[in-house]
């Protein structure tokens, strides 16, 4: 048998481990499925999956041996509501695809047929250890938007969870799904500068999905035939993502929510810890950027440093995503658990905000966010502790496969760090 002992070294650049099976001895492996972590445990990976997680375990004789040495392993992480593959550079409209700047409402807006499983960004955050995450849909009011002409936007569209494996394939139709709006007041202008117009504007589009086609014809419809269809099939059992922070805007939601039986998670939530028994009570989780503590809008005056603790002990399921959906900032997240941690909130359950709690939120615990036999080894192998920002991923695993697309960030490190002293940097091969 080989034997791979991971280091600081190799871990900056991709590697191959194409043995069939992938051996990893002596790791402490947080399975998220029991409250501590297992110590001196071996993992066995084949064909994709964990075969067996135990002590002294036995691979091929062709496996792959890799020493974890006591380091830790984990499920690969969250990367947090963002648009990885769907926006590349910020900056540049050509290259960002997350917002349909349009007046009106389109729900059928979906923005995961513009994803690029190729993306750079992709890379970037990939490499820190984040192997999946909610693609979320940006709200535009086009060029009225704030005026009458301009009113509605505040559904943004639809998203679904994506796997950032890096192969070049079109999301599939059955990855689950979620629709997007945006209440308060930084989508006040989408409905006329007013926020309470919101709550009318949706319930105005969710009754026209319950008339007649007859009674539509008489009057102006907000919906098309399409997005018509399409929030009908939210109505009947689809998930809701909605951006809020003010505590009041919170409670109008879950009335809301009430009212039409609708499956909802908050999104922002700066002053959610106000109405954490309420979210309790509605079994309503909260993803939530745990370093907004400063008052960005009028709607984030609360906004505290252990609102993150106050959810949780609350009873509020929460997962962590980097404010304004930090695209190239996604593998931030670790330092936004960190910080819970810091404030209040265990180490476990900032884990379980970076694995399985929104894995349990989104539908697809039976594919993120756990290590267990029998299910897809996505899982990270960790210089040292992952809450701390002096740790980093030694190598990441996703359906079994190590991670071999290198982030751009290291292709620029083997292209202009000298090797010759004698040659110009710009003809290093």
């Amino acid at each position: 048998m080989r034997t791979i002992i991971i280091t600081a070294l190799l871990s900056g650049f991709s590697f191959s481990l194409l043995a069939q099976d992938v051996l990893i001895r002596n790791a402490t492996v947080y399975t998220m499925l029991a409250e501590q972590p297992q110590q001196n445990t071996d993992l066995l990976l084949r064909n994709g999956q964990v075969q067996a997680i135990g002590s002294a375990l036995e691979a091929s004789a062709d496996a792959t041996i890799i020493d974890a040495a006591g380091r830790p392993v984990t499920p690969g992480l969250f990367a947090g509501i963002s648009q990885l593959g769907i926006v590349e550079v910020s900056a540049e409209e050509a290259t960002a695809d997350a917002a349909l700047s349009s007046n009106g409402m389109y729900p059928e807006f979906d923005i995961t047929l513009a994803y690029n499983p190729l993306s750079a960004v992709i890379g970037v955050n990939r490499a820190e250890g984040l192997t999946w995450t909610l693609l979320g849909a940006n709200s535009a009011g086009g060029e009225q938007a704030g005026s009458a002409a301009g009113m509605g936007g505040l559904i943004a569209g639809q998203g679904a969870v994506v796997s950032l494996d890096g192969k070049l394939k079109p999301v599939a139709a059955t990855a689950p799904r979620a629709l997007f709006v945006a209440l308060g007041s930084n989508a006040s202008t989408l409905t006329g500068n007013s926020r309470a117009a919101q709550y009318m504007m949706l319930q105005r589009a969710i009754g026209e999905t319950q008339i007649s086609a007859r009674e539509l014809a008489n009057n102006q419809t907000l919906l098309t035939r399409e997005g018509r269809a399409v929030l009908m099939r939210y109505i009947d059992g689809g998930l809701w993502v909605i951006q809020v922070d003010r505590a009041v805007d919170i409670l109008q939601l879950l009335a809301l929510a009430k009212k039409y039986d609708l499956d909802i998670i908050v999104h922002g939530g700066a002053e959610a810890w106000r109405v954490a028994k309420q979210l309790a009570t509605a079994n309503v989780p909260v993803i939530l950027d745990s370093l907004e503590n400063l008052p960005n809008s009028f709607d984030q005056l609360g906004a505290r440093m252990d609102n993150a603790a106050i959810l949780q002990q609350a009873g509020v399921r929460i997962a962590f995503s980097v404010a304004g959906m930090g695209t190239h900032n996604a593998r931030k997240v670790r330092q936004l658990a960190g910080n819970a941690v810091a404030h209040g909130l265990s180490r476990q359950q900032a884990l379980l905000a970076l694995t399985r709690n929104p894995a349990l939120m989104l539908g697809v615990a039976n594919r993120h966010g756990a290590i267990a036999e029998q299910r897809p080894a996505t899982l990270v192998l960790w210089s040292g502790d992952p809450l701390e920002v002096t740790s980093y991923a030694e190598q990441v695993w996703i359906d079994g496969q190590p991670v071999q697309q290198p982030s751009r960030q290291q292709l620029l490190l083997q292209r202009y760090l000298p090797q010759d002293p004698n040659r110009a940097r710009q003809f290093i091969d």
